[in-house]
């Protein structure tokens, strides 16, 4: 595609374009500083976004943007459920296309869009510096471009240039009087801990965690809400909930919608490398991370934070870290 292409598309502000970003919730969470960026900057522009349905509450309070659903493991399974996809996506008439995860599925969907020649750019990932930053020998310890810039880097070649600002952030929330009634009438302010994430190497240990928890509930100054998921997760933080006076656990009382409600009302959130501390820095909530194997190096530091709110292991001790950005 020319330079002249990618300009007209940049000079006509009514053109449509469909973002990419399947998962994970982490991935499409770091999006929305970007999109709102984006609808900030050019705000006749229609943006369509594919994603799966659970994490369509995440986009759903950025302007003209419609979340299409992808069912991946249903009719858009496979090649011939992709060329569904297309066909669907053909017909909400798209100019352009950001592809923001760049896997196999998207880059299927690209040969689709060329048969169009629909514009189509996709998110560089950085992968062999990311491999030189996480190697065993001749490591090459240097920050990478964060996540959020390579996204605004797609967005600049398609002809959509953005300027990430501090202040691209969603709204608080007003609690429903369900959910209010589900963590009962305290006065006090919300502290979010989400002890949990998707590989053990990045997860501070649970006893560790659960002392945190003690002193944070022995001050008695705040409400702990506790975040995580599935029947493990639910169990061991309902048996935090029983044996601390001011802790609440979350997991199975509150729909997603309900829970990122929550986390907008925080007063600060504890979190892994992990997705809840971009949801949480999305609303502009003050995050502290936890680093295990990762390191913010890699690019995925939440938008917005403080440099000093990430713990991090003693590379003096453990000069190999960080082994993976997973």
């Amino acid at each position: 595609m020319s330079n002249d292409t990618t300009l007209k598309l940049a000079n006509d502000k009514k053109h449509h374009l469909l973002v990419i970003r399947l998962s994970a919730m982490g991935d499409v969470a770091m999006t929305v500083p970007v999109l709102i960026a984006l609808t900030s900057t050019y705000p006749q522009l229609k943006l369509t976004i594919l994603t799966k349905p659970f994490f369509a509450p995440i986009l759903s309070e950025i302007p003209n943007v419609i979340v299409h659903n992808a069912d991946v493991k249903g009719k858009h399974k496979g090649v011939f459920g992709i060329w569904e996809l297309y066909k669907e996506l053909k017909s909400c008439k798209i100019d352009g296309v950001a592809d923001l995860h760049n896997v196999l599925r998207s880059t299927i969907l690209k040969q689709f869009f060329s048969i169009q020649s629909v514009p189509f750019r996709q998110l560089n990932k950085g992968r062999k510096e990311k491999k030189a930053l996480t190697a065993a020998t001749n490591k090459i310890f240097e920050p990478l471009r964060s996540t959020h810039l390579r996204y605004v880097d797609v967005f600049t070649d398609l002809g959509f240039p953005i300027e990430l600002k501090k202040e691209y952030i969603l709204p608080k929330k007003k609690l429903s009087l369900t959910l209010m009634r589900t963590i009962g009438a305290d006065n006090r302010k919300y502290i979010g801990i989400a002890p949990f994430a998707a590989f053990k190497g990045k997860m501070y240990p649970l006893e560790s965690m659960k002392t945190v928890v003690k002193q944070l509930n022995d001050f008695g100054t705040h409400q702990i809400l506790l975040f995580g998921g599935g029947p493990l997760e639910k169990q061991k933080l309902e048996s935090w909930e029983k044996e601390f006076d001011h802790c609440i656990s979350i997991v199975g009382k509150a729909k997603f919608k309900e829970e990122l409600g929550l986390i907008s009302n925080l007063e600060l959130m504890v979190a892994m490398d992990s997705g809840n501390s971009h949801l949480a820095a999305m609303y502009g909530i003050p995050t502290i991370t936890l680093w295990g194997v990762t390191h913010p190096h890699a690019g995925f530091y939440p938008f917005g934070q403080d440099p000093s709110n990430a713990l991090l292991a003693d590379r003096e001790k453990y000069p190999l870290i960080p082994t993976s950005v997973y």
